[in-house]
């Protein structure tokens, strides 16, 4: 008989083995039954952590989340604009770690409270700019929802950095779509160089956002 302690089944670590599998078999194929046989637990065992699989994703959201502001937050000085520029780099860098990271992330609800400290300091920042406290809050999802789109989309073609989906050859859909020409041509915009597109989509973003509400933008970005 064997007399090797197993470890202690806990929320993390329930999250921390989906996740990892997250990478291998993307959302789809992401079941408690497969997480179960990783831990080399009996299924209905998650069930005393999590009542179905989207308390599951809350968790892996919230997880994702923790790692993410692991890091040194920015400080004080720091203004709304390079705030936000800050804020959706980090985050779409860090849903660009995991496979499908943004269908996960998007629409789940955090766990905790942690995301609290973050947000209450950005909005205070905001408001100190001179942003009403809604309007303060309407610019910061609206970054946050461009990110959560853009990198689905990217996901959508790119699963993991390197990795490319079959079906999106830039060059054979412009041969399909010759009789086409500006559709044609758009696919070089719409399916390559990623990091180009998210950083000149972030800038009109937040261009936006300072003209609508009168504030000055661009002196950091």
């Amino acid at each position: 008989m064997s007399t090797e302690r197993r470890v202690p089944l806990d929320r993390k670590r329930v999250a921390d083995t989906a996740l990892k599998l997250l990478g291998e078999v993307g959302l789809d194929g992401l079941t408690l039954r497969a997480i179960a046989k990783e831990l080399d637990v009996k299924a209905p065992a998650l069930y005393w952590h999590f009542k179905d699989k989207q308390a599951l994703l809350d968790e892996m959201a919230t997880e994702m989340y923790r790692r993410m502001v692991a890091g040194p937050a920015p400080g004080p000085d720091v203004p709304w604009d390079e705030r936000l520029l800050l804020a959706s780099r980090g985050l779409r860098d860090a849903l660009l770690g995991y496979r499908d990271g943004a269908k996960v992330f998007s629409g789940s609800r955090f766990t905790g409270v942690e995301h609290a400290v973050q947000m209450e300091a950005n909005l205070r920042c905001f408001v100190e700019a001179g942003f009403t406290p809604a309007q303060a809050v309407r610019a910061n999802m609206t970054a946050y929802v461009y990110t959560i789109g853009f990198v689905t989309e990217e996901q959508g073609v790119q699963p993991l950095p390197g990795e490319r989906r079959e079906g999106y050859d830039v060059e054979e859909r412009a041969r399909r779509m010759a009789d086409f020409p500006l559709s044609a041509a758009a696919g070089a915009e719409v399916f390559q160089d990623y990091d180009r597109q998210f950083e000149e989509g972030l800038k009109l973003v937040l261009a936006g956002i300072g003209a609508t509400y009168g504030m000055t933008y661009g002196k950091s970005s």
